[in-house]
C-alpha cells in the first residue's frame, strides 16, 4: 500500500492578503481622520493658549514697567505682537517697540486658525482713537485693560479668551463668544 504525500505547503492565498492589505487600509483611513481633526483642534488651542500667555505677560509688563503694553492683533494675517513704549536714548524720544524677548515673540497663527471674532469695548471715551479700530488691546500701568473678548478657531474649533476691564486678567474658555457669558467686575461691590 501506498501512501499519499500531503500537501505540507503553508501560506496565504492572494485573496486573503487582499482581504488584510484592504481591512489595514480602511483602519488606517479611519485613523488618519481622527489624527487630523484631533491636529487642527491642537493648532486652535495652542494660539489661543499662546494669545493668553500674550494677555498675561502684558499686564505683568504694564505693571512692572509703569507703562502701557499692548497687544496689536493683526486680524488679517493671523497674528499679534506686544508693543511698548521705550525711550531711544540717542534722540532722546519714546518709540514704539515690538517685544522680542526670551518670554515673547511675535505670534502667527498655523494652519487655517485665524481670529473669528474680536470685540474690544474701551475703558473710557479718552482712550477711543481712530488708529486702534479695535486692533489692538491696551494694559494701563494699574494692570487695567478694556474689555475685550477674543475668539480665535478654524471654522471648526473655536476658543475664547476673556480680558476683564476691572483687572485686566485674562481666562480662556473653550466655545464661541456666544457661549461665554461676559460681564463687567464691580470691585467695590464685595
Amino acid at each position: 500500500m501506498k501512501r499519499q504525500k500531503q500537501d505540507t505547503r503553508y501560506g496565504f492565498t492572494i485573496p486573503e492578503v487582499l482581504v488584510v492589505v484592504v481591512i489595514i487600509g480602511l483602519v488606517a483611513s479611519v485613523g488618519g481622520g481622527f489624527y487630523v481633526g484631533t491636529y487642527k483642534h491642537m493648532l486652535t488651542k495652542k494660539s489661543a493658549r499662546y494669545f493668553l500667555l500674550a494677555a498675561k505677560y502684558a499686564r505683568i509688563m504694564a505693571i512692572e514697567r509703569q507703562s502701557p503694553c499692548r497687544i496689536e492683533l493683526d486680524a488679517d494675517n493671523g497674528g499679534f505682537w506686544l508693543v511698548i513704549d521705550e525711550l531711544n536714548e540717542e534722540t532722546g524720544r519714546t518709540e514704539q517697540v515690538i517685544v522680542r524677548d526670551l518670554f515673547f515673540k511675535p505670534v502667527e497663527f498655523e494652519g487655517d486658525v485665524n481670529f473669528e471674532d474680536i470685540q474690544i469695548m474701551p475703558v473710557s471715551f479718552e482712550q477711543m482713537t481712530d488708529t486702534d479700530d479695535e486692533t489692538a488691546i491696551i494694559f494701563s500701568p494699574n494692570g487695567t485693560a478694556p474689555l475685550a473678548v477674543i475668539q480665535i478657531g478654524d471654522g471648526k474649533n473655536h476658543y475664547t479668551v476673556s480680558i476683564c476691564a476691572a483687572t485686566g486678567k485674562a481666562t480662556m474658555y473653550f466655545g464661541t463668544t456666544e457661549e461665554v457669558e461676559i460681564s463687567t467686575v464691580d470691585l467695590d461691590e464685595e
